[in-house]
């Protein structure tokens, strides 16, 4: 059984990878051109992998588009562990549509997690004010709404949901989660579907998406959504950009309805420089880099170790991809 896997990767775990699979035949790549088995170089065709990890190193060196074609040509590959926790690029649905299991990464969901509710807070206690006054050595109060009085929506609540609402417990807001199953969850004061968004929007100081994209939620925040929004509200979308159409965020912006937008990712990215959203005051852009906590890739390798883990015993694995999530 043969493993695809980053040189670095490998480096990395090849002490608990030899414990997990001391037979597992690997296969590293430390450039496009730069295939190794057992110490030989060999050329990228004759990788024909069984098992394939796509790790945190994969798409720090480029190597995506290798990994993935070598997936599509090889003869009879069974599992792959991804370093994404959505699936809304197509080439997903071609992997699936071959037959392989795939399973996502809940490693990011920490840092994303952290990333919303600093940037939330941030904007709600007035820290900006208060450097404003500090500059002009202006002696003055700054009174604002604690952070137990907001009421916050959260759409999506995977792996990465689930840890903002866990984050966002102990401080006693309200939470409104909006899922597919209205089922209760404790870590919610109410949970509903998408129909009931209008009647929760215009109550919601704090709206994040946090769900996946695909064609019924593709621009769902619209000029009705955020006509819907409550005035002096804020917007955090740390899920995929296409869930906002832009050019009725910029509108809704103009209305303070959001008085606030915190963009982690963007139609299309990199996000081009010319773009209005770079110097609208009401805007904060970080890089698609909410997920770069720095304990995000140990956590991405105990993951994949502990699937192999369940693979090679025929167990369950852990956040395994349905067919539905990629339109199969």
């Amino acid at each position: 059984m043969q493993l695809l896997i980053a040189k670095s990767a490998y480096d990395r775990v090849k002490p608990r990878l030899d414990q997990i699979a001391p037979n597992l035949e690997i296969v590293t790549v430390a450039s496009p051109d730069a295939f190794e088995r057992a110490g030989q170089k060999i050329a990228p065709e004759a990788a024909n992998p069984d098992l394939i990890w796509i790790s945190y190193d994969t798409l720090a060196s480029g190597l995506l588009p290798v990994f993935l074609q070598r997936v599509l040509q090889a003869n009879n590959p069974k599992w792959m562990q991804i370093m994404f926790a959505g699936l809304d690029n197509p080439v997903f649905k071609q992997v699936m549509a071959k037959g392989i299991r795939l399973t996502k990464s809940s490693a990011q969901a920490i840092p994303i997690a952290e990333h919303v509710l600093a940037h939330a807070f941030a904007l709600i206690v007035p820290l900006d004010s208060q450097r404003e006054a500090q500059a002009r050595n202006e002696w003055r109060r700054t009174p604002f709404r604690e952070i137990g009085q907001t009421r916050w929506t959260l759409i999506g609540f995977g792996s990465i949901g689930k840890l903002i609402a866990q984050r966002l417990k102990p401080f006693g807001a309200h939470l409104t989660v909006v899922r597919r199953s209205p089922a209760p969850d404790p870590l919610a004061d109410a949970v509903i579907d998408t129909s009931g968004l209008p009647e929760v929007l215009p109550q919601s100081d704090v709206v994040v998406l946090a769900n996946s994209l695909n064609d019924q939620t593709r621009h769902m925040a619209n000029d009705a959504f955020f006509a819907a929004m409550k005035e002096g509200s804020i917007l955090i979308n740390i899920a995929r950009g296409a869930l906002i159409d832009d050019a009725a965020l910029q509108r809704g912006l103009a209305r303070n309805k959001p008085a606030h937008a915190v963009l982690d990712v963007f139609e299309p990215e990199p996000l081009p420089s010319d773009n209005w959203m770079w110097t609208h005051p009401k805007v904060r852009i970080s890089g698609h880099t909410s997920n770069a906590g720095n304990g995000t890739p140990a956590r991405g390798d105990v993951l994949f170790l502990e699937n192999l883990k369940r693979y090679l015993a025929n167990e369950p694995l852990l956040n395994e991809a349905h067919k539905s999530e990629v339109g199969l």
